[in-house]
């Protein structure tokens, strides 16, 4: 039963109440912006926008697709467009109003003289691949639009510049970015650029792996993205130019936006015009009803409303800005990047003066930092936007599974902690010089023996089957893959004299990198053993075997005081500034509020060596599942509240570790914020675990069991709740004073 009682009825929040809270984030502006480092983001989950407008010039927006991948492994713009008006609305002294609308997923624009206002409407569509720019005025004006690429002519990419290629940087061949292409059509301004070469084949070959090359597909080889400008009231009069006729009160630019891997570029362009065509029989405002029924939706699945001090205020206005940015990214081909999404501009820190394509540390997924964009979806309640994390490693399990035998000779998989997407390292991580060294052999010393992400990602998976309640994926997907993973561990590692699994070599993350039986793993290894055991039908005989083989996590104890270790053994120096031992509390909940030995958990928290929030540290998270309030809220406050100081939308971060805007940083602090308000952990259901007392709330989230928690929280009481189902009320528990 609850620890609580009341008999107050519970007033359902409606629909337009959840679009409320959204719109009170709205974000506003009431002056043009200096350059790109001044935009807007926009998206429909794999397409996104950064648009800004130039005071006394034109309306820009750089253009991005998840599944943008180049040549050279770079997640490239697709390009830019630039809108003049005339006469020109923008200039210096006209009112002006550019504003963020997050109930509807759009950018209004509204300038002009009072006359003669116009009025510009930007959307990607939520349910199809198309950038629509809508243009009113209430007199008759001009517009034109015009393409502008940067990557006219082949490029050679050297010195700091190269990082965005990491993983090519630093090798014998020159890293080269290719040009981008205007096809001749005679009424659309058409471009594409399109890989016409692919280092997939010698990475493959380096990396010991050429028997996979005609076995697997290239991933990279012709594949080609670009688009199309189309326009209502607009005609072509050059190569990339379209331009009203005539004046007049209305136009439409549509862009269609595609990426496929096809055998000639003529076969992608015919598939493009499919597009055209598609988009040509759904009237724009049939398009943008459903559009922004998609957006209405998407912000009644959940929100977290805070206020009562400016502190709680913000926090509130962080979580739902970072949430935009990151479903504008989360439902397409690839994953989202945690270093920078699809959202980057021109680079602009002091060190790097780079192009839009430019990103610190390239195109490879990183898991400790890839994650941490994932696990608020769980609460949040946006299942579908989890579905690419899941797709790119079931997709490089195969690639995987080889891997394995080929290194080691023994079955099973396991995943570096950084890779290309399709599975394999990055070959500056993997080593260029391969002369007398084994093929198994790493060069970086920092992911060397770094496989702990795989188990993150299991138990990743299991939650989602535990929110989602989908047996479907839990058999086809979530065992198979936990099966592989744990038989890696099983064959790969020997045993000590006890017939317990030693894990050696090993390290504990990044930054024990020499070490024996490291917390992290065995915190995940007991995690998901336990999780998958304690399942029905659960009784699989190799679980019960490992599980029983696992070590214990590492502790110490002094003057009566027991905490954690980052490993049994630690055999060389320190080389980052994680703390890993505190992976029993986040990821692998084992010791958490409620749980017998939290004070454990407490005390290795409090002697934690690196103290601190911000990009990918996730202090925050562990402090609220610990029920240490005051420290949640105050690390949930601090990474809400500081933007880079070089952008002006007020949820781009960093770059912190990463780069601009760092999705780390935003989505601990999300994580944070949901675990200060709902903790779900078997079936129960613990309530404002760790929310200050004078911070007021609204709030929606989800638990497993498809299971929908609302409440109100206001002056240090809880004034309603409402669980969904309704049998699922009796799991809930509340600390003791609320």
């Amino acid at each position: 039963m609850l620890s609580f009682s009341f008999r107050r009825c519970f007033c359902l929040l409606t629909l337009t109440g959840a679009l409320a809270f959204a719109r009170n984030y709205d974000v506003a502006w009431d002056a043009p912006s200096r350059d790109s480092s001044g935009s807007m983001p926009l998206g429909n989950g794999d397409i996104g926008l950064n648009l800004w407008v130039e005071e006394g010039g034109d309306l820009l927006f750089y253009i991005s697709k998840t599944d943008a991948w180049s040549s050279d492994t770079r997640l490239l713009k697709v390009g830019r467009v630039r809108v003049n008006l005339a006469p020109n609305p923008f200039q210096k002294g006209l009112p002006f109003r550019q504003t963020l609308r997050l109930n509807e997923g759009e950018a209004e624009i509204e300038a002009g003289a009072k006359a003669n206002p116009v009025r510009l409407l930007v959307w990607v569509d939520a349910n199809a691949p198309l950038i629509r720019l809508e243009a009113a005025g209430k007199r008759a004006f001009r517009m034109e639009a015009r393409l502008e690429l940067w990557r006219t002519t082949p490029r050679r990419l050297e010195g700091a510049e190269a990082v965005s290629a990491y993983g090519l940087d630093g090798g014998p061949e020159p890293i080269v970015a290719a040009a981008d292409t205007i096809v001749p059509d005679a009424k659309q301004v058409v471009w594409f650029h399109r890989n016409e070469t692919s280092p997939w084949p010698a990475i493959l070959k380096r990396q010991g792996l050429e028997s996979l090359i005609g076995r697997l597909q290239d991933p990279l080889l012709h594949r080609t993205f670009g688009g199309a400008l189309v326009g209502t009231g607009l005609q072509k009069i050059a190569p990339d130019t379209l331009r009203s006729a005539a004046p007049g009160k209305r136009f439409v630019l549509t862009i269609p936006i595609l990426c496929r891997q096809t055998a000639t570029a003529q076969v992608w362009h015919k598939e493009l015009q499919d597009e055209v065509l598609k988009a040509a029989k759904t009237p724009v405002e049939a398009a943008r009803a459903a559009h922004r029924k998609w957006w209405s939706e998407f912000w009644s699945r959940s929100y977290i409303h805070a206020s009562g001090t400016p502190e709680a205020e913000a926090v509130s206005r962080g979580y739902a800005l970072q949430r935009f940015v990151t479903a504008c990214a989360g439902r397409g081909g690839s994953p989202v990047k945690f270093n920078g999404s699809i959202f980057t501009v021109d680079a602009r820190e002091p060190k790097e003066q780079f192009d839009a394509d430019y990103r610190r540390w390239g195109g490879p997924y990183w898991f400790q930092n890839t994650r941490l964009v994932y696990w608020p979806m769980l609460a949040s309640g946006d299942y579908e936007m989890m579905e690419p994390l899941f797709a790119m490693y079931r997709d490089a399990l195969g690639l995987a599974k080889a891997r394995t035998r080929i290194y080691f000779n023994h079955d099973g998989a396991f995943f570096p902690e950084t890779m290309h997407f399709w599975g394999t390292y990055a070959d500056s991580n993997y080593g260029w010089k391969r002369d007398g060294k084994p093929v198994s052999y790493v060069e970086n010393t920092y992911i060397r023996n770094y496989f702990t992400g795989a188990l993150e990602l299991v138990a990743m998976m299991l939650d989602w089957c535990d929110y989602t309640g989908d047996r479907r994926f839990l058999t086809r997907t979530a065992i198979p893959f936990a099966n592989e993973i744990l038989t890696f561990y099983d064959q790969h590692y020997k045993r000590d004299g006890q017939g317990r699994i030693e894990l050696k070599p090993s390290q504990s993350l990044e930054t024990w990198q020499d070490a024996v039986n490291p917390l992290p793993d065995i915190a995940g290894l007991q995690y998901v053993l336990d999780r998958l055991i304690a399942m029905p039908g659960g009784q699989n005989m190799m679980w019960i075997r490992i599980r029983s083989e696992l070590p214990e996590l590492p502790m110490a104890t002094e003057k009566d005081r027991k905490y954690l270790l980052p490993a049994g053994q630690i055999l060389g120096p320190i080389r980052n500034s994680e703390n890993p031992e505190l992976y029993a509390v986040f990821p692998f909940r084992l010791l958490v509020l409620g749980t017998r030995d939290c004070a454990i958990a407490r005390e290795t928290f409090e002697r934690r060596r690196f103290k601190r929030s911000m990009g990918w540290t996730q202090d925050a998270i562990q402090a609220a599942w610990l029920g240490l309030t005051d420290t949640a809220a105050e690390y949930v406050v601090h990474n809400f509240t500081t933007p880079h100081k070089g952008s002006r939308f007020p949820a781009f971060w960093g770059p912190n570790f990463d780069w601009v805007p760092d999705q780390d940083h935003g989505n601990v602090a999300m994580l944070a914020l949901q675990s200060m308000l709902v903790q779900a952990s078997g079936k129960r259901i613990a309530l404002l675990p760790a929310w200050p007392k004078k911070w007021n709330v609204e709030f929606k989230l989800r638990a497993p069991a498809q299971t929908t928690v609302e409440g109100v929280y206001r002056d240090g009481k809880l004034e309603s709740l409402k669980v969904t189902p309704e049998e699922r009320r009796d799991d809930v528990r509340m600390p003791e004073g609320r």
